[in-house]
């Protein structure tokens, strides 16, 4: 995939912090080598967050993000930081921009805080040293730039990189379960929600991992799937299938095919399978009038069967008998107020980077509240959740 194509879940997010006129939008636009931010002497010039989605040499694809001064003032000011505090759930490296004729403020402290809180990789960037006589002495996770000269950016850069290659996990969708010349069969269903002209991303996403492993991806509508493994004169490794057709599909399957899901891949791929399909069981709890949050990490039109808003609905209510009331959030409005929901149903997060969606996951477990997502609810409405992960037998002894 070229870099300038690669999703924004699939990059390293850095983000910049720090306070009003320590010069961070003059940073990111020297680290950059564009005028992404706006730069004044007026402090709080920067609003609300930035993002731009580029290539960064040596780092590769990234999404860097300039953000508003940590200590902003007034009611709005207090909106600004709320906003600026939320970027950290989807930082991978945070470089926190400091003036260096002043040093490290209460506020800049308390930022330092949250990164080791949140276990983020961090660099602390002293800038404007063109206005100092003696520079101060860098430690390891430290460098000393100039934003007006550019001295010490090449220095900040080289840091974010060793960052991001010394974290970097080797991490695969479905290729680890796969051998050079296997076949795989991929169940796409083209309904009315369906994008016109394309597949969706985890669909791109598992064509590309599988032909990158040396294996073949044959891809097929629900209603040809029969015919097709009638004909087909080799065996097939496995079967992954859109989970809104799970059902049909596996009437057709055989047992001695491994069957699962797009959604199912991505949650493993994103670490969150596990407490997904511990979650999933709260649904046999429901009684009427309980609450379920449904979430979305992209904010797509909402079509007549869009899956969210009421296939997955209309599967619960069938499944538990209940008068159930659902409450939809989407894009980056995951909202912090979920103790009044018995579950939490998130889609695959196919747009999100690992570390929103664990922090996503992570906020739910620690207020108690039962989290999964849109696959395995289905294939646990549907009774074939354990047939559909047996490809990861640790989770599947879970059931």
């Amino acid at each position: 995939m070229s870099l300038n194509l690669t999703p924004s879940a699939e990059r390293v997010h850095i983000s910049f912090f720090g306070r009003r006129n320590a010069g961070k939008s003059s940073v990111v636009n020297a680290v950059t080598n564009q005028n992404l931010s706006i730069v004044s002497d007026i402090k709080g010039t920067t609003t609300d967050p930035v993002n731009k989605a580029m290539e960064l040499l040596p780092l590769g694809p990234v999404v860097i993000t300039d953000t508003a001064g940590i200590d902003d003032e007034g009611e709005l000011g207090q909106a600004r930081i709320e906003k600026t505090k939320n970027i950290l759930n989807k930082t991978d490296i945070a470089v926190l921009v400091v003036d260096a004729s002043e040093g490290l403020s209460a506020y800049d402290n308390n930022l330092i805080n949250l990164f080791k809180e949140k276990n983020m990789p961090y660099i602390v960037a002293y800038n404007k040293i063109d206005l100092l006589e003696n520079a101060p002495i860098p430690k390891e996770n430290e460098c000393i730039v100039s934003a007006l000269t550019g001295k010490g950016i090449n220095d900040l850069k080289e840091k974010m990189a060793h960052i991001a290659l010394s974290n970097k996990k080797e991490k695969h969708i479905v290729s680890h379960l796969l051998s050079e010349n296997d076949t795989v069969v991929l169940v796409v269903p083209i309904d009315s929600s369906a994008p016109k002209g394309r597949l969706i991303l985890p669909q791109q996403q598992v064509i590309r991992d599988i032909i990158d492993c040396g294996a073949s991806a044959i891809v097929v509508k629900e209603t040809g799937l029969k015919a097709l493994l009638e004909k087909l004169s080799f065996s097939v490794k496995m079967v992954i299938t859109d989970s809104q057709v799970f059902s049909y599909v596996e009437k057709i399957v055989p047992p001695s095919i491994p069957l699962t899901s797009f959604s199912i891949l991505m949650a493993n791929y994103k670490g969150n399978l596990e407490d997904a399909v511990k979650g999933v069981s709260s649904l046999k709890n429901i009684e009427n009038g309980d609450k379920i949050l449904i979430s979305e990490g992209c904010t797509h039109h909402r079509q007549c069967e869009d899956i969210g808003t009421v296939k997955i609905p209309n599967i619960l209510r069938k499944f538990t008998g209940k008068e159930i009331e659902f409450n939809w959030s989407s894009g980056n409005t995951f909202t912090d107020d979920i103790t009044k929901y018995k579950a939490v149903i998130h889609c695959g997060g196919c747009m999100l980077n690992e570390r929103e969606m664990q922090h996503r996951f992570n906020m739910a477990k620690n207020r108690n509240i039962p989290i999964t997502n849109y696959g395995i609810t289905i294939a646990y409405a549907t009774g074939i959740l354990k047939r559909s992960i047996e490809i990861f037998p640790e989770i599947s002894k879970l059931l």
